[in-house]
């Protein structure tokens, strides 16, 4: 008989292979609890680092008396300092996001960081936002694999429909959210903004960025042809284009250079970008192209 479904964000396979996985973050913004991730500083736990000299009123417990024993000088044995890491994921929920798999893809991925979290001891809370005049959507932030059911209710309730724009969205959350670690923002990014100043604001609150774009498969590759009529499902503003597929190579010149200039805007902070497509597996995004990528290991 087989296993029923854990939920149908996933299968119960790729859940399995996403639980070993762990969120490879590149700096150490991390809040004093216990967690996997572990500090820049010395600590106590019992993971061996390295030998300092040691220092009046250093406590004697950690004294390596075998070296003391062979050199008569005491050294003082240090010990990796774990500490807690607060993952913060973001899902772009307005109206942009409703087109050929997009958002289910965004709230897949969701699941997979949340999942990698949880099971790592890290914090991790969900926000998702759509309408701009509405609060946002909010899973509070816990930690533990038993919190796992109650993520994977949330992310899968979430509904998709709004005006809220990603930069809006990321201010609104900088309003309520506390704790260092990393933020995971899942959009399209398809809205005019400053994306420089806004992840200025992640990491300027102690969040390291990691920024995934989800794009649909006509996205990326568009097959238009003679007169098309282009109108934005979040203003309604309309445009009309004559032999629209001569102008389909200045479309990807400008997609491409506009991943380009996220990902710059990233990698100035320390932080990461990737671009998917919403018309490839899950499996592929997840331990093709992010493992391959240093997102996760």
């Amino acid at each position: 008989m087989s296993k029923p479904q854990i939920t149908p964000l996933m299968k119960n396979e790729t859940l399995a292979r996403v639980e070993r996985l762990r969120i490879n973050t590149s700096r150490r913004f991390t809040n004093k609890s216990r967690g996997e991730h572990l500090a820049g500083k010395g600590g106590q736990s019992i993971e061996f680092s390295d030998y300092r000299d040691y220092c009046d009123g250093d406590d004697v417990r950690y004294i390596d008396w075998n070296i003391f024993s062979r050199l008569r000088r005491p050294y003082m044995k240090i010990f990796h300092e774990e500490e807690e890491q607060h993952v913060v994921i973001l899902v772009d929920a307005s109206s942009s996001m409703q087109f050929e798999g997009k958002f289910e893809r965004a709230k897949e991925l969701a699941a997979a960081f949340g999942t990698m979290g949880l099971m790592a001891l890290e914090r991790v809370s969900c926000w998702a936002f759509n309408e701009d005049t509405g609060p946002l959507m909010r899973f509070q932030p816990t930690t533990g694999r038993i919190q796992m059911p109650k993520l994977f209710a949330f992310i899968e309730s979430l509904q998709v429909g709004g005006d809220r724009s990603v930069d809006r969205g990321i201010e609104t959350l900088l309003k309520y959210h506390r704790g260092r670690g990393v933020a995971i923002v899942i959009s399209d990014f398809l809205t005019p903004a400053n994306f420089g100043r806004t992840f200025n604001l992640l990491y300027s609150s102690g969040l390291e960025v990691m920024a995934l774009q989800v794009l649909s498969p006509t996205e990326v590759d568009p097959d238009v042809t003679g007169d098309v009529r282009f109108i934005d499902c979040e203003n309604q503003e309309r445009l009309d284009v004559s032999s629209a597929a001569s102008l389909v190579d200045l479309y990807q010149e400008y997609r491409l250079a506009f991943a380009a200039n996220l990902e710059e805007e990233c990698r100035k902070r320390g932080g990461k970008f990737l671009s998917t497509n919403s018309g490839t597996t899950l499996d592929h995004v997840l331990f093709d192209q992010l493992q391959r990528k240093g997102w996760v290991k």
